[in-house]
């Protein structure tokens, strides 16, 4: 077969063209930030078919996204397109998003050797092997559950299951709820752990409320102790009236009792270890002959025994004819806490994929629960391990998936059905991976399913951007390769063309902090005069006067819009910038950094430089709910955000500005980038 482009292996350097050429059945591109890696893979694949005349069936291609498959295919277009109408196209503003989606299309078709290539994301792979072969392990005809109703122009849009996850999971919640006891259970660990925090509040007593009431009782009385939240727990659950604190002046003075039941008659008063004397009350107590009944803080322990004393306390007291049951409902207990429940839902949703992500036993994940040292974590696992549960089989009747459920339900067709999978590996002889240093333990298991000792595996990435762990993917895979892949080999791309010298040394001397990675020694094809500057402030208003000098400046020399590139950690970081630029009609992509990259700008604004809460780094370890499933390392993710800072480096072109605040620099700027031996200036 012959095509005709307008790249070639001349064009390539000298690792790069070793890379498209090589016969390794196993291979590891590592490319630094703009190195030319898609460059490479696309020719390796233009290579392959030119060069060693592979038909372009037997070659797969896989992306993470679905932005990536278009820019893939749109790029093999334009090398085949020697009138560039296809390539002008595409950059034309004017142009709708949908109209450049059906050229695309066409122009996939016009060209047959880019449309006999299978150019898909893993999920859009996964997908299309369980429409064709699905019965054999699943409903071929399932749905597609996700976390928005967004229907998006590819094929996964065209099953779209009717309701999303959370709408599944909130349901089954509410299901769960028509048992007393687990609505109840729910609505405590709501309140104490999600409206009153009280986990916070007893590691730091700057939380405490002046008067001492930081516990919620299903009723919503604040009381002092867990212990009196119990007693007016078991009021609340038995439909007894209660006061809580009343005032009380027998004879001599007035004072508080701390319970006091109408219905019975009864004063009750809780005793614990800091309780004062209550010698003067119960004298009180004696003079107005009315009845008093203590409860002490060594009954909480035994909350059995403690259930029944107070049922002996009270219920012997109370009228004969009192029999009054009221039937608890979600809508009426929740009433208020919505936002709350939403939550909670959102966490359960949350380890539900890291379960599923993680290949974990989900009984295991309760028994590990169980024997946590903290009462809210074995709380939480109480209640959301039935639910995960109930929406694992409700999806199954159902005939939904989801994202991870596509991938888990291809490898596991593929390990079932040795037929099919053959039928795969057969198929593919040569199998290219983009963003490698993006896959997690699910992908991997099912590239290595893919493969045979004929199968040539391309992989491209760059462990220096692996900047996607809170999601759930493994950097290990890139950075020990050779350990995942038997007989594998590494070529390094260490040749920035994007950057200049002085920003890819900036960046260079960021990542060398981290100990996680694999040595590169990347170099610059640019040269430059221009210097990064690092901008701070004396306050956020300073900064954002500077940012609105540099950008009038930038743009009076010549500089358009959209080559200038704002990023930060949090957008919450940029909404004071945002509201100023509309003051003054500047119009500055700004983006988080976990947005842009992929991206580059001739000019980037790095923002939000500043150290601790609310900074860059922003290191806030996992919730340790998160951690039963699985441990998070301070030093490791310290190790994601530096990755993150260096890609935010390495989308500028030209200039970069760096802004921080005056006596609170970023631990970045202080340590990592070494200032004073590159010769910043620093104004």
């Amino acid at each position: 077969m012959t095509i005709t482009t307008k790249t070639n292996l001349s064009a390539l350097n000298e690792r790069q063209h070793e890379a498209v050429v090589s016969e390794d059945k196993r291979l590891l591109v590592l490319a630094g930030a703009g190195s030319g890696k898609t460059k490479t893979l696309l020719q390796k694949i233009i290579y392959l078919i030119e060069e060693k005349g592979v038909s372009p069936s037997g070659i797969l291609a896989i992306t993470f996204t679905k932005n990536a498959t278009n820019e893939m295919i749109d790029r093999l277009i334009i090398s085949a397109d020697n009138s560039g109408a296809y390539e002008k196209l595409l950059y034309d503003k004017r142009i709708s998003k949908a109209d450049k989606d059906k050229e695309r299309y066409l122009q996939q078709k016009k060209y047959k050797w880019i449309d006999g290539l299978t150019v898909k994301t893993f999920h859009s792979f996964c997908y299309s092997i369980l429409r064709n072969y699905g019965v054999n392990e699943f409903d071929n005809k399932f749905r597609i559950i996700g976390d928005e109703k967004k229907e998006e122009e590819d094929e996964l849009s065209k099953h779209v299951a009717p309701e999303t996850a959370f709408e599944v999971m909130h349901k089954l919640l509410i299901k769960e709820c028509e048992e007393t006891a687990y609505l109840l259970q729910l609505k405590r660990y709501i309140l104490d752990y999600i409206i009153d925090k009280i986990h916070l509040k007893r590691a730091d007593p700057k939380f405490f409320p002046h008067d001492g009431k930081y516990y919620t009782t299903l009723d919503g009385t604040k009381v002092r102790s867990k212990s009196e939240q119990f007693i007016s727990d078991w009021f609340y659950r038995h439909s007894i009236k209660y006061e809580y604190e009343p005032v009380l002046n027998v004879k001599d003075f007035s004072f508080h009792p701390d319970f006091y039941i109408p219905e019975a008659n009864l004063y009750i008063e809780h005793i614990s270890d800091k309780s004062f004397s209550t010698k003067d009350k119960e004298e009180q107590f004696q003079k107005g002959n009315l009845l008093l009944v203590k409860t002490f803080e060594g009954m909480t322990r035994d909350s059995a025994l403690f259930n029944h004393s107070l049922d002996k306390i009270v219920k012997s007291r109370l009228p004969s004819n009192y029999h009054k049951t009221v039937t608890l409902n979600f809508k009426e207990e929740f009433h208020g806490f919505q936002e709350d429940v939403k939550d909670f839902v959102q966490q359960i949703m949350r380890i539900t994929d890291m379960i599923k992500v993680e290949n974990i036993d989900i009984d295991l994940v309760l028994e590990n629960a169980r024997k946590d040292q903290h009462e809210r974590v074995r709380h939480f696992y109480e209640l959301a391990i039935p639910i995960v549960k109930k929406y694992i089989h409700y999806c199954t009747d159902k005939s939904y998936l989801d994202f991870n459920d596509l991938i888990s339900r291809s490898t596991s067709l593929f390990i079932n059905q040795k037929d099919i999978a053959t039928k795969y590996k057969n198929k593919y002889e040569f199998i290219l991976v983009d963003e490698f240093q993006d896959v997690n333990n699910l992908q991997v298991e099912l590239i290595k399913l893919l493969l045979t000792e004929k199968t040539q595996l391309f992989c491209v990435g760059d462990d220096w951007q692996s900047i996607y762990g809170f999601r759930g993917s493994n950097v290990i895979y890139i950075v020990e390769f050779e350990n995942h892949f038997t007989n594998a080999r590494t070529i390094k791309l260490n040749l920035n063309y994007r950057s200049t010298q002085n920003i890819v040394g900036a960046s260079n001397e960021v990542i060398k902090n981290n100990k996680f990675r694999v040595d590169k020694d990347v170099q610059a094809s640019k040269k430059s005069e221009h210097k990064i500057v690092v901008y701070s402030g004396n306050s956020e208003v300073e900064n954002i006067q500077f940012c609105v000098g540099k950008i009038i400046e930038l743009l009076e020399d010549g500089i358009n819009n959209d080559e200038i590139l704002f990023l930060y950690r949090r957008s919450k970081m940029y909404v004071p910038y945002f509201y100023r630029f509309k003051k003054e009609g500047i119009i500055v992509p700004g983006k988080t950094i976990h947005a842009s990259k992929g991206l580059e700008a001739k000019v980037v604004f790095i923002i939000g430089l500043t150290e601790g809460s609310g900074g860059f780094p922003d290191i806030w370890l996992e919730d340790r709910i998160f951690q039963v499933i699985k441990k998070a390392n301070h030093d490791l993710l310290m190790e994601e955000e530096r990755r993150l800072f260096y890609v935010a480096i390495t989308r500028a072109k030209d200039k970069l500005f760096l802004i921080t605040e005056k006596g609170n620099e970023s631990s970045f700027l202080k340590k990592s980038l070494k200032l004073s031996r590159l010769g910043l200036p620093y104004p």
